[in-house]
């Protein structure tokens, strides 16, 4: 693999981890465009470890008081503030947990088809546009009820379908049941953690029963690029979604869907 590759894959991964713009559509369409080869799975665990920190260090100050009071509610039996939220994030990762180790091998067999990947990325687009516009947005992470951490839960198992984009399907869902924008994102980014952290977990058994030889210093940058522009990201969007809404990102997603049909068709 080329510098050049690994900073651009890097870039795309850092960036679309978080943005509800579905990282698989980037990522089949610029190795095609580009002529590359696959990058390896040695480089997706340095990409998913950059990620991974960069929404460990932009949450620190409250990741600290969740864990907290989460270790302090498993004594008192008491679930109420940060300890709640806490619980929350472990409610919803369960169901994607599960999901993925029942059916990754049917999902990376069967959904891994180009045009459905488009279709999947236009169709999911429309709806987050659709639960922006008509969702109530009353509500923040430390509002939700037990029945909203299920249902954004549910859909985030929906994710490990190619093209529908985790963030994109946890917002939405946050969004229909009536919380913020900026809730319903900051809620993803937290449930984004532990399924990183399963993520990437597999990835590394998999590279470790078939090792490549990804030199290090590519390795290191796929780590530093993504960490940065994660992290970036992820403040560049809770400031800016409040004032312009889902919409541009719903349209470009909708774009991108038709080009990948487009190109594969």
């Amino acid at each position: 693999m080329e510098v050049l590759q690994a900073i651009v894959l890097a870039i795309v991964q850092g960036l679309t981890e978080f943005l509800p713009i579905s990282s698989s559509g980037h990522l089949i369409l610029i190795p095609r465009f580009l002529g590359w080869q696959d990058q390896g799975l040695a480089f997706d665990v340095a990409v998913h470890v950059g990620t991974l920190l960069a929404v460990i260090a932009y949450f620190r100050d409250e990741i600290r008081g969740i864990v907290a009071a989460f270790v302090r509610s498993l004594s008192s039996g008491r679930v109420e503030g940060d300890a709640r939220l806490g619980w929350a994030v472990l409610l919803g990762t369960i169901p994607v947990g599960l999901t993925g180790w029942l059916f990754v091998g049917d999902v990376d067999t069967i959904l891994r088809s180009p045009v459905l990947i488009g279709l999947t990325t236009a169709g999911f687009g429309v709806l987050l546009w659709l639960a922006d516009r008509y969702g109530t947005r009353q509500r923040d992470e430390h509002h939700l009820s037990w029945r909203d951490v299920v249902v954004v839960g549910l859909a985030q198992a929906l994710a490990l379908i190619p093209g529908t984009s985790r963030s994109g399907i946890t917002m939405t869902a946050g969004l229909m049941m009536g919380m913020s924008r900026e809730g319903a994102a900051r809620f993803s980014f937290l449930l984004a953690i532990p399924v990183i952290i399963l993520a990437g977990g597999s990835e590394t058994v998999q590279w470790l029963n078939d090792p490549d030889s990804t030199p290090w210093h590519i390795l290191m940058i796929g780590v530093l690029v993504a960490g940065l522009c994660a992290f970036f990201c992820i403040d560049i969007f809770l400031k800016l979604v409040k004032r312009v809404g889902m919409l541009p990102f719903a349209i470009y997603r909708l774009l991108l869907g038709v080009m990948i049909i487009y190109v594969y068709l």
